[in-house]
């Protein structure tokens, strides 16, 4: 299957904007974007791109894409299940990511980044409505249980991310049992709950041409 590779770092500086994909790093003073604020590569200072309108789009559309960890073909695969459901086509596609399984973890506060939530989901970590789950991009439906698995409790890396995670960091579609250690996705999320960094909007523009 194919995946990034590279520094995630490079990803939030190409759009000059922390997309939170190190965990702890984004919020210390390690962060690249604190003393290299430019777009990686040997132009990157120097660089002056055109402003133009598709420009635009595409950059909305790149920093969430990356700020999920989706691939081209996947996150156009998302609008399109966006675009075919009832509502605004934006609010859908937002509404599809925050139902992913790795996202919910990183919300939970049960994994310190995106794609840290994807290599415990991958190696069995975790389950959904007590059945063993190990597939990053499944979509959770309202009142699904997220249980860390009896045998990964010990896991330090989930240890060291809930310790983080504070009562007024809990989105309001999620519920945390910091003690039995795990997680309700109580309802399918309003877009103005989510703390979004993109503009889904340009992102339909993009794909309506």
């Amino acid at each position: 299957m194919a995946r990034y590779t590279d520094a995630n770092c490079k990803l939030c500086r190409r759009e000059r904007q922390k997309l939170f994909l190190k965990g702890t790093k984004c919020f210390t003073d390690k962060c690249p974007i604190e003393s290299r604020n430019f777009p990686p590569g040997q132009h990157g200072q120097t660089r002056k791109p055109r402003i133009t309108d598709y420009a635009v789009q595409l950059r909305e559309k790149q920093k969430i894409r990356k700020t999920y960890g989706l691939l081209e073909k996947q996150f156009h695969n998302y609008f399109v299940k966006a675009s075919r459901k009832k509502g605004v086509t934006g609010d859908n596609l937002v509404q599809i990511l925050e139902s992913r399984f790795d996202n919910t973890l990183y919300r939970l506060g049960l994994a310190p980044s995106r794609k840290a939530a994807r290599q415990i989901i991958t190696h069995r970590h975790f389950t959904v409505n007590k059945k063993i789950v190990n597939i990053p991009s499944y979509l959770l439906k309202a009142g699904d249980v997220i249980q860390v698995r009896d045998k990964s409790k010990k896991l330090q890396v989930i240890h060291d991310s809930m310790k983080r995670m504070k009562e007024n960091m809990l989105p309001t579609w999620l519920s945390l049992d910091k003690a039995n250690m795990n997680g309700v996705y109580l309802h399918i999320p309003e877009r103005a709950d989510v703390p979004f960094i993109g503009n889904e909007q340009l992102v339909v523009e993009l794909y309506s041409k």
